[in-house]
């Protein structure tokens, strides 16, 4: 069994499987539009990487802020306190 399955279709490519693939890709967009695709590329995923990151703090921090449930329970609610008497009117005549 392959160790990372999600990988698999990797094996097969070699030198010049990948060199097909990137004649492809010069043929598809050209030697001049090339860089600029890299270059956009490069910082696509530096900011989806920032982005992450900022993600991950943000969990980190929520976690540290959170209670602590191993402590004690809060107290019970304070119980009812009971309705005084009403009076009642004298009958009407």
């Amino acid at each position: 069994m392959i160790g990372n399955p999600h990988l698999a279709f990797i094996e097969g490519i070699g030198g010049p499987e990948l060199m097909m693939v990137l004649f492809v890709v010069l043929m598809l967009f050209g030697g001049k539009k090339l860089p600029e695709l890299a270059k956009g590329l490069g910082k696509s995923m530096r900011e989806f990487k920032k982005a992450a990151s900022g993600v991950e703090e943000e969990f980190k921090r929520a976690i540290e802020d959170a209670p602590d449930t191993t402590a004690s329970p809060p107290p019970p609610p304070p119980a009812p306190r009971p309705a005084a008497p009403r009076r009642s009117s004298p009958p009407e005549t």
